[in-house]
């Protein structure tokens, strides 16, 4: 079994920076991917990104190229979310997700078979 746990969500000003954190506890190796998603209140959950088990594969949603980036440190199980230029419709509960495809940086949810809990990020204008 594989825990997920998010940290580092909060209210931040429009053009500031958040940075958030996911570390993986149980049965995991370093061969997984870790993705990104976010449910913004009224809408569907939308893929933001997602980088490899090597780390050497990212893929970002369009809506947020530029302004995030994924990275891991292996040695900690943790992904970080790295978020900057936040626009208020950035404002969503972000959830990091876990797929045992760990040579693809997929953007399908459906790859993902465990999830965290969440963690809010408001973005005020």
């Amino acid at each position: 079994q594989v825990q997920l746990a998010e940290s580092g969500g909060g209210l931040v000003q429009a053009g500031g920076s958040l940075r958030l954190s996911c570390t993986a506890s149980g049965r995991t190796s370093s061969s997984y991917t870790m993705g990104w998603f976010r449910r913004a209140p009224g809408k569907d959950r939308e893929f933001v990104g997602a980088i490899n088990g090597s780390g050497r594969d990212t893929n970002y949603a369009d809506s947020v190229k530029g302004r995030f980036t994924i990275s891991r440190d292996n040695a900690k199980r943790a992904a970080f979310l790295q978020m900057s230029s936040l626009k208020p419709e950035d404002t969503a509960i972000y959830y990091c997700a876990l797929s045992l495809t760990g040579h693809i940086a997929t953007s399908l949810p459906e790859r993902y078979g465990y999830w965290g809990q969440g963690t809010q990020v408001t973005v005020s204008s």
